[in-house]
């Protein structure tokens, strides 16, 4: 197992709602003594991996993986294809891309997460600009989550479909399940091309997008899908877990 990179998932798999899964500080302790080669890649548009280390320090709970967000993956994009941009995101996420952002003309639109601020009239902005001919980009099109991790609501890629749709204009997506990000994050673990695990507790975003990547998913029931997966499923994930206590044990046997 050792020599074997594995991916994690941030919500949904160490943060259960607003607060660390309940055997996170276990996991990573694991993680830690087995010398596993770990990277955290989150679809969050929320958040970056500043505030993930932030997040798990504020429990006193010892984080020492490196992490990456969607968000900052897509600015990385940016910064190496375009000089001319509109975001819509949230202010704080926005500020990332400070100095490409233009109020006309832009070279693309960026997408990531509003929250309940998603509008018509917002969604009607981003329709125009990409139907004037700027390139579409998204930085996850995640369909649903769980911002309290109980409650199921509409995520960035129902709004994301609803412009492919209006302008027949696929966007480019940045964050999971695209190769892009998986690909990046084992090149910053000095792992490319290698064999590797993902740990995630969505089976689009994480299971399918890992396979397709050259991985294997390890499917977690602590977040968005629901126990016992549907046996009649068209993708089926490599391994299946409860919690991460039984996910010590799993990558312990491999």
């Amino acid at each position: 197992m050792k020599s074997i990179p594995l991916l994690i998932d941030f919500d949904g798999v160490i943060r259960l709602g607003s607060k660390p899964a309940p055997d996170a500080a276990e996991f990573f302790d694991f993680i830690k003594k087995e010398k596993i080669p770990a990277f955290v890649i989150s679809n969050s548009t929320l958040k970056t991996s500043e505030e993930i280390k932030e997040f798990f320090a504020s429990y006193n709970i010892q984080f020492d993986i490196p992490a990456m967000t969607a968000s900052e993956i897509t600015l990385k994009y940016v910064v190496d294809n375009y000089k001319k941009v509109k975001v819509y995101c949230t202010e704080h996420i926005k500020k990332l891309f400070n100095e490409f952002i233009v109020d006309e003309n832009p070279q693309a639109v960026i997408v990531g997460d509003l929250g309940d601020k998603w509008s018509y009239n917002i969604l009607n902005e981003i329709f125009r600009e990409v139907y004037a001919g700027a390139d579409f980009i998204t930085m996850q099109k995640n369909k649903f989550w769980k911002p309290d991790g109980k409650t199921l609501c509409l995520d960035a890629g129902s709004f994301i479909s609803a412009i492919e749709y209006a302008t027949s204009k696929e966007a480019l997506l940045i964050g999971k399940p695209s190769t892009i990000y998986f690909k990046t994050a084992l090149k910053m673990l000095g792992a490319e091309n290698s064999p590797f695990l993902m740990l995630g507790d969505d089976i689009e975003t994480d299971i399918i997008g890992a396979q397709k990547a050259g991985g294997k998913g390890i499917l977690i029931y602590t977040g968005k899908t629901i126990y016992p997966l549907d046996k009649n499923s068209d993708v089926m994930p490599d391994y299946e877990v409860r919690n991460l206590t039984e996910t010590i044990k799993l990558l312990s046997s491999l």
